[in-house]
């Protein structure tokens, strides 16, 4: 049995990994079989992560965090979970290869999703025009045109945010309106970079080895027009990776799951969560790493005890204080 198992390889799980690997627990990191090391695989140039001044591949960054964790005794296998029972003292894993894995520790750090327009091009052209990130990309943009599609306080965000480097910044918009809150739509009105593409899709995005614009529909009269961009910035929101912990794990009203506090403890004893996947706000490589030390801390000072005393008092306490789900 082991000490320590990790679902996800993205920044918070190979952090988990790396101070596991150094605590002597020699964890396991189950790093899927198709979307090893996250959402960065889909990333070029990283600037933001500490400790890269010329920046570094998403790729790239994501082999040296694996191979940091290697190195001090972690082990990753490249499988899929398709059952997890975390009810008792003993965790079990069961992945898509038939193999069982138990453990006394579960560290669950699986990320979320960027919400696709579903086009054929979008993932073509994915770090090469078309991001879902304007803290991670803004910056290649300076004295663009960009657009940004959606109606939400994110795509407001995102657009204002985006003014500080671009020249030209449109929100495409399907409707007349938007679902943003009164102040985030002001800021977004009030800029004088911004223009409002109401009443629009994108139906696909054009370009070969980089983005050069869009195809839009009509959503009213279904008239079709190009639009020339430099950049697609895609706001429709995400979803955390939560689907093997739905009626296991207290989730919050965004779908993350629930933690204790600064912590990761979740609602179960012994189950840890890191990352995107309770973070509804930052969702950057810095914080998730950051969540998954913590993470790790967790579980050691949880096995610790388990081998003192049994469970530690602090897990009993928390039980008491969930929320209601």
């Amino acid at each position: 049995m082991r000490q320590v198992i990790i679902i996800g390889s993205g920044p918070a799980g190979y952090t988990a990994a790396v101070y596991a690997a150094r605590a002597n627990l020699s964890p396991l990191v189950i790093a899927s079989s198709v979307e090893a090391g996250g959402e960065l695989m889909n990333t070029t140039e990283v600037e933001n992560f500490p400790g890269f001044p010329d920046g570094i591949q998403g790729p790239e960054l994501m082999e040296k965090m694996q191979a940091q964790a290697e190195k001090f005794g972690a082990e990753v296998v490249y499988d899929d979970v398709v059952g997890l029972d975390i009810d008792g003292p003993v965790k079990t894993i069961t992945l898509g290869s038939g193999a069982v894995h138990e453990t006394s520790a579960l560290i669950y750090a699986t990320g979320s999703a960027y919400r696709k327009l579903g086009l054929d091009g979008e993932d073509r052209l994915s770090g090469h025009g078309v991001s879902w990130c304007a803290t991670c990309d803004g910056f290649f943009f300076r004295e663009r045109t960009i657009a940004v599609v959606g109606g939400g306080d994110s795509a407001m965000e995102e657009a204002t945010f985006l003014t500080r480097f671009a020249s030209k910044v449109y929100i495409i918009h399907r409707k007349d309106s938007l679902r943003a809150s009164k102040i985030m739509q002001e800021r977004a009105f009030a800029n004088e970079k911004i223009e409002f593409v109401w009443n629009s899709q994108v139906v696909d995005v054009l370009g070969d080895g980089a983005l050069t614009g869009v195809v839009l529909e009509d959503t009213v009269d279904g008239s079709r027009r190009e639009l020339a961009l430099d950049g697609l910035f895609i706001a429709i929101g995400n979803d955390p990776r939560t689907h093997l912990v739905h009626d296991k794990l207290d989730l919050t009203p965004d779908g993350t799951i629930w933690v204790d506090g600064r912590s990761s403890r979740t609602s179960v004893p012994g189950v840890f969560a890191a990352g995107d996947v309770i973070d509804p706000t930052y969702r950057q490589a810095a914080t998730a790493a950051g969540s998954g030390t913590v993470a790790a801390l967790d579980a050691e000072h949880f096995l610790a005890a388990l081998g003192e005393a049994g469970a530690p008092e602090r897990f009993d306490d928390q039980i008491e204080r969930l929320p209601v789900a």
